[in-house]
């Protein structure tokens, strides 16, 4: 009998969704150094202050820590680098279309696990305007208030 996989959430960027509108999600795969796996299954990668760039025809996902190996030796990973986003040509053409005429942006939503490999959901995004997320906050404790009645 075969072993179901689950989606198991590494990281995640909670404070995308305030800060933006999520217009359009995107499963890209990441390119990790061996140390690197290893803290992110632990849990302790971070996502706040990243976001995905074209750059070269290719995606990089810029300012993602990950914290040193506690365990490793002079071979660890440098824990602010560029990270290579693995995903079509195309999308990427699309993505880089996106962002440079409508003034979207691509931010990492959350890093989880998918059938053993490191996955990134990469939002495409609009910013939100400080009324915008009064707005938000507000419909979030009306639905919070109708939950409880």
């Amino acid at each position: 009998m075969a072993e179901k996989k689950f989606n198991t959430t590494l990281a995640e960027n909670r404070k995308a969704r305030h800060d933006y509108a999520v217009l359009d999600s995107l499963e890209c795969g990441i390119e990790l150094v061996g140390t690197e796996v290893k803290v992110v299954r632990h849990g302790e990668g971070s996502l706040a202050g990243a976001y995905g760039a074209v750059l070269g025809g290719e995606l990089w996902l810029v300012g993602m820590n990950i914290p040193v190996y506690a365990f490793g030796n002079r071979f660890n990973h440098n824990p602010k680098r560029n990270r290579k986003l693995l995903v079509h040509s195309k999308e990427i053409r699309e993505l880089k279309l996106k962002t440079e005429a409508k003034g979207l942006t691509l931010i990492p939503l959350r890093l989880y696990l998918k059938h053993g490999r490191v996955k990134v959901e990469l939002g495409v995004c609009r910013g939100k305007a400080l009324h915008d997320k009064r707005d938000s906050l507000k419909q979030k404790a009306l639905k919070r208030d109708m939950q409880r009645m």
